[in-house]
């Protein structure tokens, strides 16, 4: 009886084994066009890395000790968009149904790999259902433009997420301890693939973002 328990315990540790590098190579098979250029990592403005460190999840193992920046907090959330409002900054993100008629989609067997030509984030490799149809901020009446090419590669943008069945959310603004700088910040977690989002704006201008997958 104790040896054929010991079977069959070995049984469904080596069949979990199995399983488990079946899908690892199924993953390893899947072809993935995104890039990991403008990620945290990547990053090499070393004030500013440091200010991202004290929010994003990419940054969180340089953040120990650091002071949390200056954080604003939604003052409008929907299903299909956040908004802030607070200390002179208005800011609004807002999403739309995908239609894959209107775009071109580039695929590698039976995997989308590319959306009008780009890499794309959110949901890959399949066809999303959202995308990212505007992003707009005001500074003390001044209007920042955020180009489309900043976003246009963003999908299936989730504003919450459910924590034991509470909605939440860590999407914020943040601003540099010295008010030169603002960040836009999103996270869309989901199990389709999570990313999280940096939109930096310096001295009222758009400057770049930072862009991170597959977190968690």
């Amino acid at each position: 009886m104790i040896m054929s328990k010991s079977l069959k315990i070995s049984a469904l540790f080596f069949l979990a084994i199995f399983f488990y590098s079946f899908c690892k190579a199924q993953d390893d098979d899947m072809p993935d066009s995104r890039r990991k250029t403008e990620s945290f990592t990547r990053f090499h403005y070393p004030d500013m890395r440091a200010d991202l460190a004290t929010f994003t999840l990419a940054g969180i193992s340089e953040s120990v000790g650091a002071l949390p920046l200056k954080k604003i907090t939604y003052s409008s959330l929907k299903e299909n968009s956040i908004a802030f409002d607070e200390d002179g900054i208005k800011a609004k993100v807002e999403t739309a149904p995908f239609d894959p008629k209107k775009h071109k989609l580039i695929f590698d067997d039976k995997y989308l790999v590319r959306i009008d030509r780009r890499p794309y984030y959110g949901g890959y490799p399949n066809v999303p259902t959202t995308y990212i149809s505007d992003v707009s901020m005001i500074i003390d009446n001044d209007t920042v433009l955020i180009p489309p090419i900043a976003y246009s590669d963003l999908f299936n943008l989730n504003f919450t997420y459910s924590d034991k069945g509470v909605e939440r959310t860590t999407d914020a603004i943040y601003i540099s301890k010295d008010g030169q700088n603002v960040y836009l910040y999103l996270f869309s977690r989901d199990n389709t693939g999570s990313y999280e989002v940096t939109w930096i704006i310096q001295d009222k201008k758009y400057l770049r973002r930072v862009l991170d997958y597959d977190l968690m």
